[in-house]
Parts: C-alpha cells; sequence; structure tokens
C-alpha cells in the first residue's frame, strides 16, 4: 500500500467508526430510545432542518480537514500517528479542533434525524470527555512538540467556536 493511501485509511479510522459504526449499530440493535415528540410537525421539520445543515457543516469540515494532513505530508489526525508539523492552514486559520467540531457536528445531526436519544447521549458524552482531554492531554503534547509556535497559534485561534476571520500568522 503505497504512503499516501495509508495515510488515508488511518485518518479516516475514528471518523468512521463515530460516523457510521456507532449509529449503525443503535439502528441495527433496535434502538428503542426514540425521542418520540420530534416526530410531531412542526417538530418534524424543524429537527430535519437542524439536523441536515449540522451534517452539511460536519461533512464540509472533514471535508477540508482530512486532505490537509495529505496534501502538507505532514502525518495523520490520529493520536497513533501525530503531525510533524503544526498545521495552520485553511480550516485550521479559523478554529484548533475542526475534525472534533465536524464529528461532534456530524453526530449531533445524525442523532437529530434518526431522533436517536442514544446517540446524542453518546454525543453529548464525547463532548464532554473532549471538554477535558483536548485541553489537558492533545494541547499539552503540541506544545511539547511544537514549543511557542503552538503557543502562539493557541493564543490566536480558539479551540471549539470559529473565530470570525483567518488567523494570519506572522512570518518569521
Amino acid at each position: 500500500m503505497n504512503e499516501f493511501l495509508r495515510r488515508l485509511v488511518i485518518s479516516l479510522i475514528l471518523p468512521v467508526v463515530f460516523l457510521v459504526g456507532f449509529p449503525s449499530a443503535a439502528v441495527l440493535l433496535g434502538d428503542t430510545n426514540r425521542i418520540s415528540w420530534l416526530r410531531e410537525v412542526p417538530w418534524n421539520y424543524l429537527v430535519l432542518i437542524i439536523g441536515l445543515l449540522l451534517i452539511t457543516l460536519g461533512f464540509v469540515l472533514l471535508l477540508r480537514t482530512i486532505p490537509l494532513f495529505l496534501k502538507l505530508n505532514a502525518g495523520t489526525n490520529m493520536p497513533w500517528e501525530p503531525t510533524t508539523e503544526l498545521i495552520v492552514e485553511g480550516v485550521y486559520r479559523y478554529v484548533r479542533n475542526p475534525m472534533h467540531v465536524g464529528v461532534f457536528s456530524l453526530m449531533l445531526g445524525e442523532g437529530l434525524i434518526l431522533r436517536s436519544f442514544s446517540i446524542l447521549i453518546f454525543v453529548t458524552f464525547a463532548i464532554i470527555l473532549h471538554l477535558f482531554y483536548i485541553p489537558f492531554s492533545e494541547e499539552r503534547e503540541l506544545e511539547k512538540r511544537f514549543g511557542e509556535e503552538f503557543l502562539v497559534y493557541k493564543e490566536n485561534v480558539p479551540r471549539w467556536i470559529p473565530r470570525g476571520t483567518p488567523w494570519e500568522p506572522e512570518e518569521p
């Protein structure tokens, strides 16, 4: 398997598990925890529209992040094969964790469209877990690997909510 294809497969493992595996398991196992009042008019239309918007946002973010790792030949988005350089291009100039935001957005959209209490509970748990994991583990590792470069990036680009304009790093 060539290097590009290998890194692509590695980069897609967790998103596919979270976005296809868990919802499929919930549905196949007969997710009986459906939120029935979301089926009533007008909620059913509102939930469908919000779910589709969240799924679209999530796909856009994923389609904007994964190719950056491949294009820059900078490792992968997986913790067992981390990036070799700090990526501050594309959507990473707006938000530090676009991959996580994209996955959470997609899962929330799936949960709403499927009216699945199980998926919504799972994504809520995943978000809460990442609220602690990112700053206390991932960002500490990035500080060790990239030092001052990451600290400057961290000061200028928010963790979860995108900034209005892209951050332009100063050239050394």
